[in-house]
């Protein structure tokens, strides 16, 4: 059995279509066909059903994805080891951001990308469900993100600074300029809320799941940015973790008097996963970065 089979096998199983599989890979139909048959006569079993209109994996071949994952994962792990003990920062760091932590990261990409030109980093945004999901996958090396409301035996968060949630309003609206606000004097204003899944509405709607709201949404939006331009140009509010709107002209963030409105920023990793040199750098660059500073002078993770 080679590697490459393995590789080969796993992403006919990912896709469950030769063709489609083949051309993902660079290679050949009839030599990726070979090779799958050629780790079959190996197990003397077959891996996957074949028909004109369809393929799927077969009990063994359900059974060899478990272990087949297993060591593409050990492979890659072993291979990061390597190339971090010759003290080279290259390759790729794949980093999971969500949509309202996201205004913090910016510094810290810009210096990043200056002191390691040969290390590509590719940013995902996406909702905390989602990128929970791919760090489980092995996707993303780690997640950026407010701690989540449930906990995840897999996944251990390092606490990075600490924020809560507030009402943002435009700096022209009538509520601006108070010192702290209560869900009684959100009543008489309309409301754009984050949609339900992003992290602050999740916090939010976990606040009053026991108090009668009588907060009047007139929109959600799945888009933070989109929501931040209708605060900033009527009277609408919104309820969103204070850093949401660093460096936000126009916004102004009021705390929200409840209990449980804190919010903890934090680095998701996977348990017992190995840590990229390059991922522990931007670790340390992030948080001695403004950004996070502005928020907790005594952020310190490394």
């Amino acid at each position: 059995m080679e590697l490459r089979q393995i590789k080969y096998f796993l992403k006919v199983a990912e896709l469950l279509n030769f063709s489609e599989a083949s051309k993902a890979l660079f290679i050949t139909q009839s030599t990726l066909s070979q090779q799958i048959r050629q780790l079959e006569n190996e197990f003397d079993t077959i891996l996957f059903e074949r028909n004109s209109h369809e393929v799927s994996l077969t009990e063994a071949g359900q059974q060899f994805m478990r272990y087949a994952r297993k060591v593409m994962i050990d492979v890659d792990d072993c291979t990061q080891k390597m190339d971090d003990l010759k003290n080279m920062l290259t390759g790729e760091l794949n980093i999971g951001v969500t949509f309202t932590f996201s205004p913090l990261l910016t510094e810290t990409v810009l210096e990043f990308m200056k002191l390691y030109p040969h290390v590509r980093l590719n940013v995902f945004y996406k909702t905390m469900s989602e990128l929970m999901d791919m760090l489980q996958r092995r996707e993303v090396d780690f997640v950026l993100a407010f701690k989540p409301t449930d906990r995840n035996d897999k996944i251990e968060s390092h606490v990075l600074f600490n924020n809560h949630l507030s009402v943002v309003v435009s700096e022209q609206h009538p509520l601006a300029k108070r010192k702290s606000l209560t869900l009684d004097d959100l009543v008489l204003y309309d409301a754009a809320m984050p949609a339900r899944g992003l992290q602050a509405r999740n916090s939010f709607d976990d606040m009053i799941h026991s108090v009668n709201s009588k907060l009047k949404i007139r929109v959600e939006l799945n888009d933070v940015s989109i929501l931040l331009k209708l605060i900033r140009q009527s009277k609408l509010i919104t309820i969103l973790a204070e850093a949401t709107i660093h460096d936000e002209d126009g916004l102004v963030a009021i705390p929200l008097e409840m209990a449980g409105n804190d919010m903890e920023g934090c680095i998701h990793l996977l348990k017992q996963a190995y840590v990229k040199n390059s991922a522990r750098e931007f670790y340390r660059l992030l948080s001695q970065s403004r950004a996070i500073l502005k928020y907790s002078s005594l952020a310190k993770l490394l």
